[in-house]
């Protein structure tokens, strides 16, 4: 099926090479079929390709994807490696989230703790207890009341930072036309407008605008909520008073860069913002690279109206989707709701360790749910998907996180499905496991290796880090460091040739498949030290023929296995005195004076790298590096921070140089 769609909109391109036109025509058709009730096929252009039975029951689906295409192509990526977001995957966002919008209770739950309640309850259970309290009837940041919330149980305003074509919002009137299905038609109505009133849809494309006004009124339509050939009845609006609405409440605008265009903050913020890192903006641009460069430093620089700087989480190469998780905590009603669709390597990588600090601290992060890079729910996407569920304002101190999740965990009706595998993470624990950076783990599905990981991350969690200074292991002061093989072999590559038994004058050269697991031990197969019994695959490539100062002295490297099929996530050996590495292999560069104190320690400098390398290579601290993976490259970072206990035998040392033994 994605063969066959991929196929029709290459021949689209072919018929139509204006990304533009095929959006704006596509909306036209899709008007036009509404009204007059039929397919949309039959009322697309004649020149444009028939459409498969795929793209036949969603014309939604196809104008997001038309509109990503659009946007990739104009910032200088490939339109063939977009994706548009499930409309079955958007359906399960919103229906956790609004699934007892209608059924606020007012009986007491002071009973109950709230960390012991599923997270789509403890913003209910704090507007009862709040209720309870006997506020006073005036609105306030934080309350929860009735009539912040439209008859169809969804809080308003709601607003998303970066709308596209809408998508959320079209979901969004599907659930309240279902929910209002069996009221009167005049209630139906008056919910509807108050609904239409309370959007907040911001995009930084006017095209997107467009799309997105247009697909509203359409859908409306569609569910009998429109009138679009007239005045509107008892039970419909009309389309004149309905586009009024729409186009007051879907801007154009720059929600990162600009003021939020209302005055009243929403109470739930719902999106998908851009995946896109600010160095890969304006490719297209002949200015691209000055223009990129204008960018990064007015996002560094903003301000708000205080002079606060406005982004705190901004680290290395920014990628937008973190500007727009802080932003929209930022534009949201004190204990308003985010439910934002973000990548998973928010969850661990270094770099949002600053963001997920603000979500901890300063906010209720009190659920995710996590799908891993096989995800299948984005059809042609490799990333792993996160759905973060935050409360603004307040602070954590328990976060569930479900995962890792599939497609079968999803259920359009209440979100996920009661079995689906989660982990409670506990301010003080989460705080020790993770040195207060707040990553969340990736633990695996099946039960009783979730428990050998959680055993793992307990035991090692307070234990020294690989490079980490003053320990047992690196006792001097100086710091070990990570680096990667010194054979770029694309640099270097008419330096590396195949091992040829006959005539090898020259150095080994070790790459990442010459580093492989024989059983239970981890072993270096490389032509130089296995007499000619590898395989001829290992003899490619083996052989370094160009200057001998790149050849080094004894040391322990790692080969990282980037597929998640794999049963370790990283190798490690010691590689003997002369060989150069490849750059697919990482290794650890000692220091002088830690060598000289390990070959004190165990005799030799060998005996003791293969001491390390055994327990490197350990099922504990394996475990605990693929938990803790940002996502399947391995950083050098993972590296640094793996947790070393001491070995058995070896002599401990302070900072301040007293010892003992262990």
């Amino acid at each position: 099926m994605a063969s066959e769609t991929s196929g029709w909109y290459a021949r689209l391109d072919h018929e139509c090479p204006d990304r533009e036109v095929q959006i704006h025509e596509w909306l036209d058709a899709w008007m036009k079929a509404t009204k007059m009730r039929q397919p949309i096929a039959a009322t697309l252009p004649n020149k444009w390709p028939t459409l498969p039975a795929g793209l036949l029951s969603d014309p939604g689906a196809v104008l997001d994807h038309l509109l990503a295409r659009l946007e990739a192509e104009s910032d200088g990526r490939s339109p063939r490696g977009v994706y548009a977001t499930p409309a079955r995957f958007v359906d399960a966002v919103l229906n956790d989230e609004l699934r007892n919008g209608r059924k606020q209770k007012k009986e007491p739950l002071a009973t109950l703790s709230l960390s012991a309640l599923p997270p789509s309850f403890r913003a209910i259970a704090r507007q009862v207890n709040e209720n309870i309290e006997g506020e006073d009837s005036i609105p306030s940041d934080g309350d929860f009341r009735i009539e912040s919330t439209t008859k169809s149980g969804i809080p308003i305003p709601f607003a998303d930072p970066a709308c596209g074509a809408g998508l959320f919002a079209d979901r969004i009137f599907r659930i309240h036309a279902e929910r209002m299905s069996g009221e009167k038609s005049e209630i139906k109505k008056e919910d509807t407008i108050k609904l239409l009133e309370g959007m907040q849809l911001v995009d930084v494309s006017q095209l997107a605008v467009i799309a997105a006004r247009k697909r509203i009124i359409i859908v409306l339509g569609k569910l009998g909520l429109v009138d679009l050939n007239g005045q509107g009845s008892e039970e419909s609006i009309g389309y004149n008073e309905a586009e009024m609405i729409i186009e007051t409440n879907i801007r154009r605008g720059d929600p990162l860069r600009e003021e939020w265009p209302w005055i009243e903050k929403p109470i739930l913020v719902v999106s998908r913002p851009p995946w896109l890192r600010i160095k890969d903006r304006f490719r297209g641009h002949p200015n691209g690279s000055q223009m990129r460069k204008e960018l990064s430093k007015e996002l560094r620089e903003i301000t708000d109206l205080n002079g606060k700087k406005r982004f705190s989480a901004i680290v290395g190469n920014v990628n937008l989707y973190r500007l727009y998780i802080e932003r929209s905590l930022q534009i949201t009603k004190s204990g308003g709701r985010v439910r934002i669709v973000v990548p998973e390597s928010v969850l661990r990588e270094k770099s949002s360790s600053p963001l997920r600090k603000l979500l901890v601290v300063e906010n209720e992060w009190d659920s995710v749910w996590s799908f891993p890079e096989d995800n299948r729910i984005f059809v042609g996407g490799t990333s792993g998907v996160a759905v973060l569920g935050i409360t603004s304002g307040g602070e954590t101190q328990v976060l569930t996180s479900f995962g890792p999740l599939k497609a079968k965990d999803l259920s359009t009706k209440k979100g996920l499905e009661k079995n689906a595998p989660f982990l409670e993470l506990e301010r003080g624990p989460w705080s020790i496991w993770t040195d207060t950076t707040w990553a969340v783990p990736k633990m695996p599905r099946n039960s009783l290796e979730r428990d050998r990981t959680l055993q793992a991350i307990i035991k090692l969690a307070d234990k020294p880090r690989l490079t980490e200074q003053g320990t047992w292991l690196n006792p001097s002061g100086k710091t070990i460091r990570v680096r990667v093989g010194e054979g770029d072999q694309n640099s270097w590559s008419e330096y590396i040739v195949d091992w040829d038994e006959e005539n090898n004058t020259g150095f080994p050269f070790v790459r990442g498949a010459h580093i492989e697991k024989e059983g239970e031990v981890v072993e270096l197969k490389h032509p130089a030290f296995n007499n000619g019994s590898v395989k001829d695959e290992r003899l490619a490539n083996s052989l370094w023929i160009g200057p001998n100062k790149m050849s080094k002295d004894i040391r322990i490297a790692c080969h990282a296995q980037i597929n998640t099929g794999f049963e370790r996530r990283l190798y490690w050996t010691v590689i003997p005195s002369g060989c150069v590495l490849g750059n697919s292999v990482s290794y650890l560069d000692f220091p002088r004076q830690v060598l000289e104190s390990l070959g004190e320690k165990f005799g030799t400098t060998e005996e003791a790298l293969n001491a390390i390398v055994n327990q490197l290579n350990s099922e504990e601290i394996d475990l605990w590096a693929k938990a803790w993976a940002a996502n399947n490259n391995v950083n050098n970072y993972e590296i640094e921070t793996l947790p070393f206990p001491p070995l058995n035998g070896a002599t401990t040392f302070s900072i301040m140089g007293k010892e003992g033994r262990v």
